[in-house]
């Protein structure tokens, strides 16, 4: 069975009760997390086309601190997932990542490295070992990136903000890939991993991304079954 074929039947898979109260409660945590990032950067935009730059740029100034809020249960989520992994042995299914799933140049490089070396690794776990790495420093990249070139077009000292505008956008798409792969992951991870070492690996979970014990409803989106068939 090739790994892509994995994942789908992964994604498909229904988890045993605990398992899948772990996984839709992480889920609608991180979701939320990027409705309400995503919500605040699509306003500012809006809010610039309009020609309402001031107005626009309170909106950017807080969807700079929303993406910290949102990268760091992300990076959060991945660190368990490698460290969990490492310490185990556990090995799920991961499908490689696309360069054509990211509109950044940063990412489409990171995207491609990966593939590359996805194909010289044989082993199964240190593929996944490896793709969980790049996630992890794409997107603390991204949240770096967006934050400073937010902070540049706030105070005024961007040379090109229009250029600026659209990588802010760009990165914002690239965050969104990076959510919806760890997700995808994260479900992977958690079919086989032994119901012995799942009060180990919630508990990384939720010290890694400060996950809160309150449930947070957020909607699903279309682009994840995408995903799920890489």
């Amino acid at each position: 069975m090739s790994r892509g074929r994995g994942v789908q039947q992964d994604w498909r898979a229904c988890l045993p009760e605990e398992k899948a109260h772990i996984f839709y409660d992480h889920e609608r945590h991180l979701e939320l997390l990027y409705n309400m990032f995503s919500v605040s950067l699509n306003e500012a935009i809006e809010l610039k086309l309009a020609g309402l730059l001031g107005k626009a740029l309170s909106a950017m100034s807080m969807s700079a601190e929303l993406c910290e809020r949102l990268t760091r249960p992300l990076t959060g989520t991945l660190r368990a997932l490698h460290e969990h992994a490492k310490h185990y042995g556990t090995v799920p299914n991961a499908a490689p990542l696309d360069p054509q799933n990211y509109h950044g140049p940063r990412g489409q490089r990171s995207a491609r490295i990966s593939g590359l070396l996805d194909k010289v690794l044989f082993s199964h776990r240190l593929q996944f070992l490896h793709k969980v790495s790049t996630l992890e420093e794409m997107v603390e990249d991204l949240d770096r990136d967006f934050r400073r070139l937010a902070g540049d077009l706030v105070e005024g000292v961007c040379p090109d903000p229009e250029r600026v505008w659209h990588d802010v956008d760009a990165g914002h798409y690239d965050l969104n890939t990076c959510l919806r792969e760890t997700i995808v992951l994260f479900k992977s991870f958690l079919v086989v991993l032994p119901a012995g070492q799942l009060g180990d690996f919630e508990k990384a979970v939720h010290d890694q991304s400060l996950l809160p014990e309150s449930d947070f409803a957020a909607p699903r989106h279309g682009r994840m079954g995408a995903f799920a068939g890489q």
